[in-house]
């Protein structure tokens, strides 16, 4: 009972915006200097956990209480890119993975859509032109025989201020896939977004 109080419980974000001001907090990064990093570590806990947690699971399962997800962030003007690790999910499996446009909520769909560098006019986004790695922070991994994972993905752009949140877990790799974990992750943006 206390391990999953403390599992709950350990989420951390460490912002560092260069060249900007000082970093924001746990609702949102720093724009408008030369360069921002973020580094976002929790535990997943169920929706309905007593201790909150900015790490949520809807798939136990797949995405365990207590699994670990770390999101890091590094942006310049020269582009973005973002690292994904977990451990503890399901040994041996593929997932898909995206950066979302809201944060995690108890409602899997509360984090929105994918967030996307030219955003499609007709949402729900589904047109392949707009849907795409290229486009989209894809963050696709398969778990090893010991449940962890990583994957990175770099873009010439940036985040728009506020309008990258979290970053979700799918059951499938790909666009598409039910949404089975979430971690709500302030991303910054740089020289304004």
């Amino acid at each position: 009972m206390m391990a999953g109080m403390l599992a709950g419980a350990m989420a951390t974000a460490v912002l560092a915006a260069v060249g900007g001001g000082p970093a924001g907090g746990e609702g949102g990064g720093t724009g408008g200097g030369d360069s921002f990093e973020l580094r976002t570590v929790a535990h997943f806990s169920p929706p309905s956990a007593t201790v909150p947690s900015h790490a949520l699971t809807y798939d136990k399962d797949l995405v365990p209480p207590g699994a670990r997800i770390e999101v890091q962030q590094n942006s310049d003007r020269r582009g973005t890119t973002v690292s994904l690790h977990v451990s503890g999910v399901r040994p041996g499996y593929a997932f898909g993975a995206h950066v979302h446009t809201k944060p995690c909520a108890k409602d899997p769909a509360a984090a929105g859509g994918h967030y996307q560098n030219r955003v499609d006019p007709v949402q729900p986004s589904t047109d392949p032109e707009y849907v795409n790695p290229q486009n989209e922070v894809w963050l696709d991994f398969t778990s090893d025989a010991h449940g962890a994972g990583e994957a990175r993905a770099h873009h010439t752009w940036g985040f728009r201020s506020g309008q990258a949140r979290s970053v979700v877990l799918h059951d499938e790799p790909g666009s598409k896939g039910a949404r089975v974990a979430c971690l709500t992750v302030p991303f910054g943006a740089v020289g304004g977004g």
